[in-house]
């Protein structure tokens, strides 16, 4: 099955990429990569920061049942702390990809980033049988013009 972007051109020498399977919730990355989609990556990282330190909040937009409006004029918003934690290691991580590859690091934007569904996997135990939270994350960054 092929893989498509959401961005048109795609060329491995102008663009840096990484992907990860990692231990958080699908809903929660879904509106974390819709907040920091199309941001420069300091400013992402900035809003990712102030996320992990709880004074901003992340909207809501998709999946918004039973969830509080908070302060601000986003409507519904929460707190993800742990995906936001985890996302940022990986914005640094592409961030790294970038440097290596020769591109500017203070002109990056990302151009994709998406959130699919991992494999499922079981808690361990013989109780009550819970799946495991798993979230495949890409993040594709290129250089401003």
């Amino acid at each position: 099955m092929a893989y498509h972007y959401s961005i048109v051109e795609y060329s491995k020498e102008n663009n840096a990429r990484a992907f990860s399977l990692l231990p958080i919730s699908l809903k929660t990355s879904v509106e974390i990569c819709n907040f920091i989609r199309n941001k420069k990556v300091p400013k992402a990282k900035k809003l990712l920061e102030d996320v992990v330190a709880m004074k901003i909040a992340v909207p809501y937009k998709r999946y918004v049942h039973d969830i509080p409006h908070r302060r601000g004029h986003i409507g519904p918003g929460r707190f993800p702390i742990k995906a936001s934690d985890y996302i940022l290691k990986l914005l640094s991580s592409v961030e790294a990809n970038a440097q290596s590859k020769g591109l500017n690091t203070a002109n990056l934007i990302i151009k994709h980033i998406s959130a699919k569904r991992g494999g499922t996997s079981w808690h361990y135990g013989r109780k009550r049988s819970r799946k495991m939270k798993r979230c495949y994350i890409e993040i594709v960054l290129s250089e401003a013009k």
